[in-house]
């Protein structure tokens, strides 16, 4: 990012001083009264000019056409676009023409933040638009915005550098409007959750993010250090065992809304720092989760897009249930042609091997089933799919399958070829559990870095006794992608992470 000043911001700072010359706070504190948006006066305003006839609405220029004594400006405020039609002599008193002449016509940019009063009314060209009485600037843009021109129906100038819109999120919204769309519907879906979880009477609740162990998930964390009690802490890559803590201590059913952090690569599907929610109920298992799932997701989809089908790129997914379901060994068995309820280690290995899957010495028998089927299954699971029944040695969490002992009661569901949730009938016999995670302390010697810790206190809550209880997580980002037909994590993100940005100093 260059610090030297380009020629449009010199003139915008001088603009900026000749107001303040004029007596003109270009950055006023008092409260602006707003009484209107943009899109409810051209949604509602009515033939009869019966409403909105003593408007005061603020907003940011994004054009304007000066035509001597009277001129036409559109404003953007937070939902849309209108119109303003503004007379010299309504807006300067007669004597005083300064306002009009000077501050209007000079000193005023693109850009610039406004507030104005007056009434609605229809241009002879039949445009809605407001009949300026009264204007008043309430920000100064000292730097230009990137306009976007359109001519013929062809776009030019338009701000689509991915890493520009990225690292400059606050300028995306003001230019793309179909941007700010995304980011409207992420709230609604997870309001509609929330909804949903509420009216079956659970509770939401919050856990901590610096934790002394990272547990409830297989992942690097992020380390840092707490200099009061000269500790290290980690930041929460899950919140599983905190919430499986409050079952433990008698509430039905608990869910949260989690940012998680995960020292990981980056790609389009995955950010380090990424929003989560997790749900766990007493007294069920992961049938009736894919049930509560599928019918969560359905709703969803309705409330976003007012139908249950939605486009995915090339692809339409609906989202209507019931989901398929199928075992994960039969799945790799269909795509492989291995069978892996018969294969030891050392067999999972060569597999890999002649498959070309890359993998290591590190490796334990769940993380070569992992990767087989990440490599060679997922891609088919287009329309949404729940791969159920996984290997013991994938799910440490996971309580043991009732009729198959190497299998634990564990789904997650694909949809697009992607992973979107992932649930259990969660493990509450703190003998296996901390069986399963002694296996994983030995994963860690092994050199597995996403082997998961030993939470002893974890386990002696479930030495008190956790009732039979499901739980299921949610990527919140992934979900927005799937319904709003976004194929980059970031463009989901209002600030994705990204490596620091250079800094030009000037007269370098």
């Amino acid at each position: 990012m260059s610090t030297e000043l380009s020629e449009q911001e010199i003139l915008r700072r001088q603009a900026t001083e000749e107001m303040r010359k004029l007596g003109i706070n270009p950055y006023p504190a008092p409260l602006y009264e707003v009484n209107a948006k943009t899109t409810e006066i051209l949604e509602k305003f009515p033939q009869d000019n019966s409403l909105f006839q003593e408007v005061s609405i603020a907003g940011r220029i994004m054009s304007r056409r000066i035509m001597g004594a009277a001129s036409f400006v559109v404003i953007q405020d937070s939902i849309g676009k209108i119109q303003l039609y503004i007379k010299r002599d309504e807006i300067c008193p007669e004597e005083d023409k300064t306002m009009y002449n000077t501050v209007f016509k000079k000193l005023l940019d693109i850009g610039d933040i406004i507030g104005v009063k007056g009434y609605v009314f229809v241009t002879q060209m039949g445009e809605t638009s407001i009949h300026v009485k009264e204007l008043t600037v309430l920000s100064k843009s000292i730097r230009p915005l990137p306009i976007v021109k359109e001519k013929d129906g062809v776009v030019y100038d338009a701000f689509t550098n991915p890493e520009q819109r990225y690292r400059q999120r606050y300028l995306d919204l003001i230019v793309n409007p179909s941007v700010r769309e995304v980011f409207l519907k992420r709230t609604k879906i997870i309001n509609t959750m929330r909804d949903f979880f509420n009216e079956k009477g659970y509770l939401e609740v919050e856990t901590p993010v610096l934790q002394n162990i990272p547990g409830g998930a297989a992942a690097r964390p992020f380390i840092t250090h707490h200099n009061a009690l000269d500790i290290p802490l980690y930041l929460r890559i899950a919140n599983e065992l905190y919430l499986k803590r409050l079952i433990v201590g008698g509430f039905e059913g608990v869910y949260e809304f989690s940012r998680n952090f995960r020292n990981e690569g980056m790609d389009r599907t995955h950010n380090p720092e990424f929003t989560c929610m997790e749900i766990y109920v007493a007294f069920k298992d992961y049938f009736w989760m894919m049930d509560f799932t599928e019918e969560m997701i359905e709703r969803v989809a309705i409330a976003i897009n007012g139908k249950t089908k939605v486009d995915l790129g090339d692809k339409e997914i609906d989202f209507k249930r019931p989901y398929r379901r199928v075992k994960m060994s039969e799945a790799i068995l269909e795509h492989t042609g291995y069978d892996i309820t018969t294969m030891s280690e050392e067999d999972l290995f060569a597999a890999c091997k002649k498959m070309n899957i890359e993998v290591d010495s590190t490796m334990g028998k769940g993380k070569l089933i992992d990767e087989i089927f990440g490599e060679k299954c997922e891609h088919h699971y287009i329309q949404p799919t729940f791969i159920y029944d996984y290997p013991k040695e994938m799910s440490p969490l996971t309580k043991e399958h009732r009729e198959n002992k190497d299998l634990t009661e564990r789904f997650e569901l694909f949809i697009n070829g992607k992973e979107l949730a992932n649930a259990y009938s969660e493990l509450n016999d703190p003998i296996d559990q901390l069986d399963r995670f002694q296996q994983q302390l030995q994963l860690q010697e092994r050199g597995d870095d996403e082997a998961m810790f030993i939470d002893y206190d974890f386990v002696r809550a479930l030495e008190y006794g956790m009732p039979p209880t499901s739980g299921m997580g949610i990527g919140i980002d992934r979900l927005t992608m799937f319904m709003t037909n976004t194929p980059s994590i970031q463009d989901v993100l209002f600030f994705p992470q990204m490596k620091p940005e250079k800094q030009v100093e000037e007269n370098q």
